[in-house]
C-alpha cells in the first residue's frame, strides 16, 4: 500500500483537564478508517475523561523512516502532555512491540486486532506498570475474520474511506505487514455496502475503498464474489454515491467485472493506483511479485483503451538488493511506458525479518540517488500531465479551502466550494504543482 502523510495532531494542552481522545495516524488509508473506529471504542471506554485524556498512535511498518517518524512523535507527545495516557498501536506495535514497549513515554502497545475492540483500552494499566503489563499484542495469524466496523465520518477529511478487507495472503521478500496486518480476510459484502450508505447518507460525495491486499477481496467470503461485483453491486444499491474511488490495487488481480466497472460506470473515478515495485523483470521475481514487466504495460495499454483519460499512480522500489544500473534504468522507463502520473518511490528499506534483508544491500549513497531520479522522472510525468489538462473542464471534490482534486485525482487551486462539495470547473493552468481552476459560477459572473 502506499503510505500516506500523517495527521500530525496539535498536541500542546492544559494538562490538568480531560481533553478528549486524539489519535495520531500514520501510514495508510486502511490505518486512517481504522482510526475512526479506534477513537469511537476509546471514548467509550471512558479514556476521553482521563485527567489530561489520551493519545492513540497508529503507526505504520512500511519502512524504517515510518517507524523513527512515530517514535518522534511520540517523544513530542510526552513532553508537551506529561499527564496524558499514551498508547501505541498500528503495524509497526504489531510487529515490533518490544521497541515501544521500550519507550518511557508509552502507557499501552495494542495490536492491530486488539485496537477496534472497547475493553482493550478499558484495560489500560495504571502509571508505572512493567513492560509485560504493557503490552497486548497477539498472534495476527489467528485472526480469521474482519468484521465491518460501522463509521459515521472521517474526521477532517472530504471523502470517506471504506475499509473492504484486510491482511495479505503473499509474501513479497521486501513487505513486513502481513506480519503486522495478517493473512488476508474480507469484510462481506453487505457490511461493505452498509458502510458506504451510511457514510453517502451523511453527505460524503466521494468514497474510497481500501484494503491491504484489495484485489483479494471475497476470496473467503461465500461463493467467493471478487472486487468487480463488489464495485457494481455498491454503485447499484447506494445511487446516492457520486463518487467512488479504489486505492491501491494489484493489476495482475484486477478480475473482468472490475474492467467491465470501469469502462461503463462514470461513477468510479478513472484513477488507479498500481502496485508495480519495479520495472525490472529479474528484480521481479527477487521481489516475488505476480506480475512482470510486459504485464503492467499491457495493463495500462488495455485500460486506456477501456477509459480513455484514466490517469496511472505506482508505487516504485529504489534500489532494491542487487539492482544494477541496468535494472534501474528499466523502472525509470516503465514510468513513461505505463504512463505514470502520480508516483509514490520509496528508497528500499531493509525490514529485519524479511528475506530481502538477508539479500546483498546497495550503498544508501546509491539507493538514494536512485530514488531522487525516479521522483525527477514522476515528477516531470506529472507536469505534463498537468499541462495536458489546461483548457478541459474538471468536476472538482473541494477537500479543504481552495484546494480540490479532479476525478483522476489530480490536485487543483480553486476559488469557490465547500469542503465536500464538487464543482465543475475550466482549467485555465498550472503553476507546477497542481491545477488552476476556474468555476463555472464565477467564469459566467
Amino acid at each position: 500500500m502506499a503510505p500516506l502523510a500523517k495527521k500530525g495532531p496539535a498536541l500542546s494542552r492544559d494538562a490538568t483537564l480531560p481533553k478528549g481522545v486524539d489519535v495520531v495516524t500514520f501510514g495508510c488509508r486502511l490505518n486512517t478508517y481504522e482510526s475512526e473506529v479506534m477513537r469511537r471504542e476509546a471514548e467509550s471506554a471512558g479514556l476521553g475523561a482521563l485527567e489530561g485524556g489520551a493519545i492513540i498512535f497508529n503507526t505504520c511498518a512500511v519502512t524504517g523512516e515510518a517507524v523513527r517518524q512515530a517514535k518522534q512523535s511520540i517523544r513530542k507527545a510526552r513532553r508537551e502532555n506529561p499527564a496524558a495516557r499514551i498508547i501505541v498501536t498500528g503495524c509497526a506495535a504489531q510487529t515490533e512491540p518490544q521497541n515501544f514497549v521500550a519507550m518511557d513515554e508509552v502507557d499501552l502497545v495494542l495490536g492491530n486486532e486488539e485496537k477496534l475492540k472497547a475493553h482493550s483500552y478499558r484495560a489500560l494499566p495504571d502509571f508505572g506498570v512493567n513492560d509485560t503489563e504493557k503490552a497486548r499484542v497477539n498472534d495476527i495469524f489467528s485472526v480469521r475474520e474482519t468484521a465491518g466496523h460501522m463509521v459515521d465520518a472521517i474526521e477532517g477529511r472530504a471523502r470517506a474511506f471504506v475499509q473492504v478487507q484486510n491482511g495479505c495472503d503473499h509474501r513479497c521478500t521486501f513487505c513486513i505487514i502481513p506480519y503486522g496486518r495478517g493473512n488476508s480476510r474480507s469484510v462481506p459484502m453487505g457490511a461493505v455496502v452498509e458502510q458506504v450508505e451510511r457514510l453517502s447518507g451523511n453527505g460524503y460525495a466521494e468514497i474510497v475503498l481500501t484494503g491491504v491486499d484489495m484485489t483479494s477481496f471475497g476470496a473467503d467470503l461465500p461463493g467467493s464474489p471478487k472486487l468487480g461485483k463488489l464495485v457494481k453491486t455498491i454503485l447499484k444499491q447506494v445511487p446516492g454515491v457520486k463518487r467512488l474511488r479504489l486505492s491501491s490495487i494489484d493489476s495482475i488481480e484486477a478480475d473482468d467485472d472490475l474492467l467491465d466497472a470501469i469502462a461503463t460506470e462514470p461513477r468510479l473515478m478513472p484513477h488507479l493506483h498500481l502496485s508495480l515495485q519495479a520495472g525490472d523483470d529479474m528484480i521481479l521475481k527477487r521481489m516475488k511479485r505476480r506480475h512482470n514487466r510486459d504485464q503492467s504495460i499491457r495493463f495500462c495499454e488495455d485500460l486506456r483503451k477501456l477509459r480513455p483519460g484514466i490517469v496511472f499512480g505506482a508505487d516504485i522500489i529504489a534500489g532494491f538488493p542487487t539492482e544494477t544500473d541496468a535494472m534501474f534504468e528499466k523502472s525509470l522507463e516503465i514510468v513513461e511506458e505505463c504512463g505514470l502520473t502520480h508516483l509514490h518511490v520509496f528508497p528500499f528499506s531493509p525490514r529485519e525479518g524479511t528475506p530481502a534483508a538477508r539479500m546483498p544491500q546497495l550503498r544508501r549513497e546509491l539507493v538514494k540517488q536512485r530514488a531522487a531520479r525516479l521522483r525527477a522522472a514522476g515528477d516531470a510525468a506529472y507536469r505534463r500531465h498537468l499541462a495536458a489538462l489546461a483548457g478541459t473542464r474538471q468536476s472538482i471534490l473541494v477537500e479543504r479551502d481552495r484546494l480540490g482534486r479532479t476525478e483522476g485525482f489530480t490536485l487543483a487551486t480553486i476559488s469557490e466550494g465547500a469542503p465536500g462539495e464538487i464543482v465543475e470547473a475550466d482549467i485555465a493552468g498550472h503553476d507546477g504543482a497542481r491545477l488552476i481552476a476556474a468555476p463555472l459560477a464565477a467564469r459566467a459572473a
